[in-house]
């Protein structure tokens, strides 16, 4: 059995890097240590750290609820610390009430450009100021279950290693293969230069039938997608190839970013 280092002080040093759990301060942090190169996140529960773990990001600690009894999700090896705390320490570190209990602190690698992702790929969603990292992380789910081959995101859209995304993504966007590209519409260029046909999905009751689209496997189809409640920005579906919509029953004008996204990327899928 892997030997945990009992912590009963949350000021431990040896803990720093779990203070304090949420996204926007790790981005900060992140951001300070060379941007999307550098840095690290955190996997919350035992299916994403595991998920984490085979996706080969590399493991720096795991911190435990000193009550768990079962095993760990991975093995961390000699090297890796494995911290244990009573339940009001972990709150105090974290700032979390729930934490799952196990969290692990991985490294983070660096980012392909949209050229190298985009290389060899037919299927890819695009989001633009996808900020909430909830959404984003849905998005990542249904992408990884539907077929999906690769995300690319615009400056403005959630960081899909976040904890909360890589949680409601239950650890599925660690193996999507991800980029990050220009604002849009001139992030849409690297898809230009790869033959994509640019779809985007909007409420816009002018916009044609999704169900009525037909591709082939072969096909390179990129499906943008935009922010809850304000949608994709008017220059970005100017810019796309064609404008689609999911039809909608009684007076409902829209659905979730994700719920939209799920039924979109099956119906790509399925053709």
């Amino acid at each position: 059995m892997t030997e945990r280092i009992v912590v009963d002080d949350p000021t431990d040093l040896r803990v720093a890097e779990f203070v304090g759990l949420r996204d926007q301060a790790l981005r900060g942090r992140r951001e300070a240590h060379g941007g999307d190169v550098a840095g690290l996140f955190i996997a919350e529960g035992d299916l994403v750290v595991e998920r984490a773990a085979r996706a080969g990001y590399r493991l720096r600690a795991l911190l435990l609820d000193a009550t768990r009894t079962k095993p760990l999700p991975v093995d961390p090896g000699d090297d890796v610390p494995v911290y244990a705390g009573g339940p009001d320490v972990i709150r105090r570190i974290t700032g979390l009430a729930v934490h799952r209990g196990v969290m692990g602190c991985f490294e983070r690698r660096p980012v392909p450009d949209a050229e190298t992702v985009l290389a060899d790929v037919r299927r890819v969603v695009v989001c633009e100021n996808v900020a909430n990292p909830t959404n984003l992380g849905l998005v990542a789910r249904s992408a990884a279950a539907l077929g999906i081959d690769a995300l690319l995101l615009d400056p403005t859209s959630s960081d899909p290693l976040y904890r909360r995304a890589s949680r409601v993504s239950m650890g599925e966007v660690y193996a999507l293969p991800y980029a990050w590209t220009s604002r849009l519409p001139e992030g849409l260029a690297p898809l230009r230069q790869r033959g994509f046909e640019v779809v985007a999905l909007t409420p816009d009751p002018a916009a044609d039938d999704i169900g009525t689209l037909a591709y082939g496997s072969d096909d390179r189809v990129a499906l943008v997608l935009g922010a809850e409640g304000p949608g994709l920005s008017d220059d970005t579906l100017s810019a796309a190839d064609r404008r689609v919509r999911i039809p909608l029953h009684s007076a409902v004008d829209s659905l979730n970013v994700a719920s939209a996204a799920a039924i979109a990327i099956y119906l790509l899928g399925r053709r």
